[in-house]
């Protein structure tokens, strides 16, 4: 149930929400007691307790010596995500610029979210061609190019359970077996494409991007029609979105072997 409002009227903020969240601003600094949060935060010690077991539970917040609290691994990690977040579309951006202007066509960087890909850039094509993608936008991993290209490594039973939750965004006819067969194909060159997964007419070529670990972190794709990407440009397009892929990599710290 949403609650309403009147014109003019501000929208009723989740009390337990708000104190919480000045619970975990309240430890930003320096580890703090309940009896220190609960003054600095004006709450009861009896609700200050209360929220904080929860955090605590959560690991949004931990106890270290003298009783204090700190900040938890969850925050720990949320920032340490959105930091390489920016500085990965920041390190990105001058090559996936160079892309564009090499080929006029869209260009996407994306990472994975779940069941989903969300767009972390994008540089729309110089043709008269409009691809209906945007920054922070989902879309089902199986039904985009960039969404294979970061499964690529993932096991066969990995990929099985992503395409039965995904089945029902699948184009016709293809099957969740065949999605599955199709990835692992594309696995062992390391490139990807989309034939036409999400609309009829659009076609891409992707490639992961990884860290110094190895991992994927993300994937690049060029995205065009039919019209300017027919099959035999796809190929010739594969090296040069690697290429691109690869400039990445160096910069996040994957040595070339």
């Amino acid at each position: 149930m949403t609650s309403k409002t009147t014109p003019g009227e501000k929208p009723i903020k989740s009390q337990t929400l708000v104190r919480g969240l000045d619970i975990v601003e309240s430890v930003m600094e320096s580890p703090k007691s309940i009896s220190e949060i609960a003054s600095q935060t004006s709450m009861t010690y009896s609700t200050a307790h209360r929220i904080i077991s929860v955090l605590v539970e959560r690991g949004y917040l931990r106890q270290v010596p003298d009783n204090k609290l700190t900040l938890g691994a969850k925050v720990i990690e949320a920032g340490f995500l959105a930091h390489r977040q920016i500085e990965l579309v920041k390190v990105a951006r001058p090559h996936l610029e160079n892309l564009a202007a090499a080929t006029s066509d869209t260009v996407h960087l994306a990472r994975l979210e779940g069941q989903h890909v969300i767009y972390l850039e994008k540089i729309p094509s110089r043709r008269p061609v409009e691809i209906r993608s945007r920054i922070g936008g989902l879309m089902p991993v199986v039904t985009t190019g960039v969404g294979k290209a970061l499964v690529l490594d993932w096991t066969k039973d990995q990929l099985d359970a992503m395409a039965l939750k995904g089945r029902d965004s699948l184009m016709p006819p293809q099957t969740p077996a065949e999605w599955v067969q199709q990835v692992l194909g594309f696995s062992r060159e390391q490139y990807a494409f989309d034939l036409g997964d999400s609309e009829p007419e659009l076609r891409c070529v992707a490639v992961p991007v990884r860290d110094a670990s190895t991992q994927i972190v993300a994937a690049i794709s060029v995205t065009s029609t039919v019209q300017y990407m027919p099959p035999d440009r796809m190929q010739e397009l594969i090296p040069l979105v690697q290429a691109t892929a690869c400039a990445i990599s160096a910069e996040l710290g994957l040595r070339s072997k």
